[in-house]
């Protein structure tokens, strides 16, 4: 059997983990919220199943290092079969996990122990089959030296090299191609039916293999491990790399989502920017550096410092002009190439340096560098970026590697005066590039785990900025979300739920009706800033009459039991932002139908995109809600979206049922001169759209729902039919 089919087993199973990956996380996020600390569980709990499985893989076949190359070989096509069953039942588990919490009155929703049995389901429903993936390499590894001695001193990087290969191709074709044209579900079942495919084979070829050419180990057939560095020395800088390489991966996502955009391409782009660098950094190692070879990677190692700091030169607002999406990803490739293909290089090298092809001994080290994954995102993002942001967060980051640098630089022979260059380039790095927070001379920046928040401008012109995405900004759209289906009520209303806080203009029109409002917000920042926007803001925050929530808001729905007269859902821009599905989708109009009031008014701004997304919006709405109306907005961009479960009134001449009391009429006008609160309500209300003629333009698109987020994944719909950027 030839060590080339290895290669091609794990193009496949790095391909099919990271459609696990994202579409799992996914899967998670929309039963458990789009918050941090889940997003962090659900990222831990696949790293932690990677550390495991390599772990207890390696740890097998020392067991049974006597063994024919059969063994390793059907063990590994077994656990790739399993890995299939795992695509299969993991959605499942995630599923009855969720409907059991929601059922249990013993756990509140929201609090510390609703996290730790909610992590605790989704370590139940995911390390299983994430193990089976770490034990893929041991495995392996093991088959290799029985079946092809000379091969295996460096059977790792061979594998890491088509793993990560695969990972690249996992990242680009599903979130290209793949979720857009079969949804997550089907994504999934393509991945599950390649793994049984790839494990069946697997299993068939190790009834045909020979051992000629390998050896079957024993307790002193391990090769020696002969090398200037010591063995504990390599496990610690497999653990730094690792967690350092995860760490920045988080940085660099906020470093340039102003550039690429808050879209999943953008993420797609990054990983796979990371995953490509990384790809010829280990291509380079295979190519051209030798077994034994001691002085290889002190280049590496030197220049890993400086290169974690390129981002602060390729973020640069003064740079060249980048502009467009290809603009925009050859900037980040600029700034997460160099690091990441360094990474990539020493990763395999320091594990066939530390195992010299004995699995067992490659398991362990890759399971400490694993282990290192797992801790960097949660560095970053509960530590360095709410304490430093992004461009001091790279500078802190890069610290333990300019000392591993150092160290390097220390040894024999060693390019020392490359080092000290790499010093002084790093220096100019961060004392003369810029950050695009810049662009903003007059700011005020707050940082938490969740994003960098940014107010800025004057008068009307100020704005509100999110990882450096617009959010809003001060117009009379906002004040109509809340005042439109308030006056359109049967009955007075008693309260109300905005979804969504921004800059609290809805929060602060529906405050103007006297009734009970709350507000959930994901940002803990963002309602920091409302005296920015709103001078009275703060202290209408401590009426009584006032709630302001942090949380996921449909996380919100599914833990409260309260019921609103008028739920007002104003989704984060652009339209195509990662989970804003979660909120246009007929699940989430089926979380929130029993939170409206008998005669209540769900308002779902929709704030403008292609005719196939406004369709996909107008059927969900249509299909979970028997009365739907929509209003072309008073700016003439973006559409309200009124939905409930009884008839609408009749309304002439602008007449509503619910009169705006005094202090609601001067808050609709608040920015609108030579007008009346009467003649703006009779402007809305001439601006009303059929439902029917926003579908008709593309009326074979399905309605939104979870599976198939329509607005999120319209790559192969823009090559067919090109469409003006979002607004």
């Amino acid at each position: 059997m030839k060590t080339r089919w290895f290669f091609l087993f794990f193009l496949v199973s790095g391909f099919c983990s990271l459609v696990y990956e994202v579409v799992w996380l996914r899967l998670a996020m929309a039963r458990f919220g789009v918050t941090t600390p889940m997003v962090s569980i659900v990222l831990s709990v696949f790293m932690a199943g990677l550390g495991i499985g390599s772990w207890a893989g390696g740890a097998f076949v020392r067991r049974y290092r006597k063994s024919a190359a059969s063994l390793p070989l059907r063990m590994y096509g077994v656990v790739e079969v399993l890995i299939g069953v795992g695509g299969l039942v993991a959605p499942r588990l995630i599923e009855f996990g969720f409907e059991w919490l929601r059922g249990g009155q013993q756990v509140a929703w929201g609090s510390s122990y609703y996290y730790v049995v909610s992590g605790a389901w989704i370590a139940v429903s995911l390390l299983p089959w994430c193990t089976c993936m770490g034990a893929t390499f041991p495995f392996a590894m093991a088959a290799i030296r029985r079946l092809a001695a000379g091969a295996s001193e460096r059977s790792f990087s061979y594998l890491y090299v088509a793993n990560v290969l695969g990972a690249i191709l996992g990242t680009l074709v599903p979130a290209f191609v793949l979720i857009e044209l079969y949804g997550f579900h089907g994504t999934l079942q393509i991945a599950r039916v390649m793994n049984v495919l790839l494990g069946a084979g697997v299993i068939l070829l190790s009834f045909r293999v020979t051992e000629a050419g390998g050896v079957a180990e024993d307790a002193t057939a391990r090769t020696p491990v002969a090398q200037a560095v010591s063995s504990g020395a390599i496990l610690w800088l497999l653990f730094a790399t690792g967690l350092c390489s995860m760490a920045l991966e988080v940085v660099w996502i906020r470093e340039f989502t102003p550039y690429l955009g808050n879209v999943v391409y953008a993420f797609a782009a990054i990983l796979a920017l990371y995953l490509g660098a990384m790809f010829l950094g280990s291509h380079w190692y295979r190519r051209r550096s030798k077994p034994g070879d001691e002085r290889a990677g002190t280049w590496a190692w030197i220049l890993l410092g400086v290169s974690a700091l390129a981002p602060l030169l390729a973020a640069d607002p003064r740079g060249v002009d980048l502009s467009g999406f290809g603009g925009a990803a050859l900037r980040a490739a600029l700034g997460v190439g160099p690091f990441s293909a360094l990474v990539g290089y020493l990763t395999p090298m320091l594990v066939d340096r530390w195992s010299s092809g004995d699995p067992d001994r490659a398991g362990k080290a890759y399971a400490v560098n694993v282990l290192g994954s797992i801790l960097g995102p949660l560095v970053a993002g509960f530590w360095i970026l709410p304490w430093v942001g992004e461009r001091w967060g790279l500078c802190v980051l890069a610290l333990p590697l300019f000392a591993i640098g150092l160290a390097a630089a220390w040894r024999p022979n060693a390019p020392r005066l490359v080092f000290a260059a790499s010093l002084g380039v790093s220096l100019l790095l961060i004392f003369a590039t810029k950050g695009f927070d810049t662009l903003f001379p007059e700011r005020l920046e707050l940082r938490d785990y969740t994003a960098t928040v940014i107010a800025t401008g004057e008068g009307m012109g100020r704005r509100l900025l999110v990882n450096g995405t617009g959010m809003t900004t001060l117009t009379p759209i906002t004040k109509v979300m809340a005042h439109l289906p308030l006056s359109l009520l049967d009955k007075p209303a008693s309260s109300g739920l905005v979804i969504c806080f921004g800059m609290g203009t809805t929060f602060r029109s529906m405050m103007s009706w006297g009734i009970h409002t709350t507000a959930v917000e994901l940002v803990p920042s963002v309602p920091l800033l409302y005296g920015y926007f709103h001078e009275d803001g703060p202290e209408l925050l401590k009426s009584p009459r006032a709630r302001m929530v942090i949380d996921d808001g449909r996380r919100y729905l599914d833990r409260s039991e309260e019921q609103f007269d008028v739920i007002a859902v104003d989704p984060p821009p652009p339209i195509g932002a990662p989970t804003s599905s979660l909120l246009y989708s007929r699940e989430f109009y089926g979380v929130l139908k029993p939170h409206l009031r008998p005669g209540g008014i769900a308002q779902i701004w929709f704030p403008g995109g292609d005719a196939a997304t406004l369709a996909s919006v107008a059927k969900s709405l249509r299909e979970s809600f028997p009365y739907v109306r929509a209003y072309q907005s008073i700016a003439g961009w973006g559409v309200h979206f009124l939905a409930r479960l009884q008839p609408f009134p009749v309304v002439t001449d602008g007449d509503t049922p619910q009169k705006l009391p005094a202090a609601a009429a001067a808050d609709l006008v608040e920015w609108t001169e030579d007008t009346t609160a009467q003649q703006m309500m009779i402007h809305v209300l001439s601006l009303e759209k059929p439902v029917d003629s926003l579908i008709a333009p593309a009326a074979d698109v399905p309605a939104m729902d979870d599976d198939r987020p329509i607005n999120e994944y319209f790559f192969l719909r823009r090559l067919r039919h090109p469409a003006p950027a979002d607004r």
